[in-house]
């Protein structure tokens, strides 16, 4: 068993072939600028509040609802979500590994969720693979696979050479 994972009854994912190498996409995962250009879902966007990527190191993004119809997904105030994370591992252009928590006083968005970017190189790019385990029981899983997929496309717009 992998000494990084947390087991849970919960665990969502999504993957994606983006054709560019690792280091590009390792590189756009630790960027802040770059980061919060393709992190957010469609239908939000959202700020980097602060960031330290680095094992060890904090971060803490804040993402707004375009359309006050989701607000009502809101986690932590009326149209926004306040993740607060720890980098745990970094090893360059195959995986990072980070515990995020949601700030809400909400108990359905309780715990830390353990998100892992594994970027496997194959020949047309790089497998990107997004594993959410622990994922709080408020959040919907439909919804939050559709977010996941929503990123890794934003992710291959902005990356990839066209």
């Amino acid at each position: 068993m992998d000494k990084y994972r947390i087991d849970n009854e919960r665990t969502d994912t999504a993957v994606r072939v983006i054709s560019v190498e690792p280091k590009k996409i390792y590189q756009a995962l630790l960027e802040p600028k770059q980061l919060i250009t393709w992190l957010p879902p469609k239908g939000m966007s959202g700020q980097v509040d602060f960031f330290e990527p680095w094992e060890n190191g904090r971060f803490q993004i804040t993402l707004f609802y375009l359309d006050s119809s989701d607000v009502i997904s809101a986690k932590t105030s009326e149209g926004t979500d306040v993740l607060r994370g720890t980098f745990i591992e970094l090893i360059r252009n195959q995986r990072i590994i980070q515990d995020l928590t949601f700030l809400s006083e909400d108990p359905i968005f309780e715990g830390t969720m353990r998100m892992t970017w594994y970027l496997d190189a194959v020949p047309k790019g790089t497998k990107v693979t997004v594993e959410c385990t622990n994922v709080p029981e408020g959040i919907d899983p439909g919804d939050h696979e559709k977010g996941l997929a929503s990123t890794l496309e934003n992710l291959a717009e902005m990356i990839e050479e066209k």
